[in-house]
């Protein structure tokens, strides 16, 4: 059930009694992070829709001036505010799950999107700095 919120009074005054936290500057992207994130991705996943898999990114990144230039192209992502159209489009393969009695409904099957695999490195990083951002300057209640 869906509990809708649209005619409910919302004291917006509680925002203006938040501690207000000193604005944090972003830092730009060092090759650690990146070949940290690397070492972690699994080598036998499904490539992406332009079939590059993990172990071929992680092959082509062992080059310094590749590497440098996937970190530019992060940071001036970030610094532009834009996330390239190739890194949002997908490819949905819809997989049977095994053992079910009849295949006549949506439950018995798995989709799996595959999306770019540089967006996802590029995201994986991101994510990766926020979580730290977040958890050492106590963004979030620990409970």
């Amino acid at each position: 059930m869906f509990n809708m919120a649209q005619h409910c009074f919302v004291d917006k005054e509680v925002l203006n009694k938040l501690e207000l936290f000193t604005k944090l500057t972003w830092n730009l992207f060092l090759e650690e992070e990146f070949t940290s994130i690397l070492t972690k991705c699994n080598n036998l996943s499904t490539p992406s829709p332009n079939k590059l898999a993990w172990r071929h990114l992680k092959h082509i990144l062992k080059d310094s001036t590749c590497l440098k230039n996937i970190i530019n192209i992060t940071n001036m992502c970030l610094k532009l505010g834009y996330w390239p159209s190739h890194f949002k489009t997908s490819t949905t393969i819809v997989i049977l799950k095994p053992n079910k009695l009849s295949y006549n409904s949506s439950k018995s099957f798995r989709p799996i999107v595959l999306l770019n695999t540089l967006g996802k490195l590029i995201k994986k990083v991101i994510s990766d700095r926020l979580q730290f951002h977040i958890t050492s300057n106590n963004f979030i209640h620990q409970s």
